[in-house]
């Protein structure tokens, strides 16, 4: 039997905890789409879009951050219960508490697009949960040189080869496919579009519903 292609487009930021929890859900999605229909292969693209390209360089304090977008304490602390709720849904512990530092993501990005030329499929997946979780459990600024070439290594890839994806020129990650809507941002066989973290099983139905699209339905 021959095999068949589902590409699945994710725009992200590593700072954005509904991009961590919407990646968990992809997965589950990906998992029960490989148990239906073990012929398909799924081809991630990922896209990384830089939610405040306002912030410093070197960060701002992140209770303060959240304080002076949400308003108050009160709303500020909804907000976060929301947010780890629905992470603990998805297996992921996110304590803000722990976090200290709101980077600019400009840098982690750029790391992460120039390793995304020069990896494998596994590597790539390595950087991506390293990233997330230096930010989200150890309260690393990701914004820092570093603290980027640290993950980067801990990820396996040579100093040589880490200084070249770290040197090279940063450019805006600021998309302007994902129509506004913010991240994360899911582009499913290049048909169908979800924007938000959406439980496994809708993500299957878009995958389902692109490959239907594609003529590939069963």
């Amino acid at each position: 039997m021959m095999s068949r292609i589902l590409s699945i487009d994710v725009f992200f930021d590593f700072i954005c905890p509904w991009c961590l929890i919407g990646k968990r859900q992809l997965e589950s999605a990906i998992k029960k789409l490989q148990q239906s229909h073990p012929d398909v292969d799924v081809l991630l693209r990922w896209h990384g879009v830089q939610l405040l390209p306002q912030i410093p360089l070197d960060g701002v304090p992140f209770e303060a951050f959240y304080l002076k977008r949400l308003g108050s304490v009160t709303a500020m602390r909804m907000r976060q219960a929301q947010v780890r709720q629905a992470a603990k849904v998805v297996g992921v512990d996110i304590d803000f508490e722990r976090i200290y530092r709101m980077p600019n993501t400009a840098k982690a990005h750029s790391l992460f697009i120039n390793a995304l030329k020069i990896s494998s499929p596994e590597q790539i997946e390595r950087l991506l949960e390293g990233l997330f979780s230096a930010y989200f459990h150890h309260s690393e600024n990701i914004g820092e040189s570093a603290v980027l070439r640290k993950i980067a290594m801990y990820c396996g890839y040579a100093e040589d080869v880490i200084e070249q994806i770290l040197t090279q020129p940063n450019v805006p990650f600021i998309s302007k496919d994902t129509g506004g809507k913010g991240v994360p941002y899911f582009v499913f066989g290049g048909s169908f579009a979800m924007a938000g973290a959406h439980p496994a099983d809708a993500l299957y139905k878009a995958m389902l519903d692109a490959l239907a699209v594609q003529g590939q339905a069963v």
